[in-house]
């Protein structure tokens, strides 16, 4: 899968986060890093697995 990234430098550090995958975020000393880091947090988010409450409903939509 591909997503859209912010991705910028701010006082020596390296920032990214992902558009289409809200709270997905990474800081880094490196660019390379960084990637590294955003692939983790992207891959670990979708496995995390997710029990809707009582009150919520969890739907798939394609596009």
């Amino acid at each position: 899968m591909q997503y859209r990234a912010v991705i910028k430098k701010s006082d020596g550090w390296w920032i990214r986060w992902l558009i289409d995958l809200p709270g997905v975020n990474a800081q880094e000393k490196t660019k390379k890093k960084l990637l590294e880091s955003l692939k983790v947090c992207a891959k670990e988010m979708m496995e995390t697995p997710f029990e809707p409450r009582e009150e919520e409903e969890l739907v798939r939509i394609e596009v």
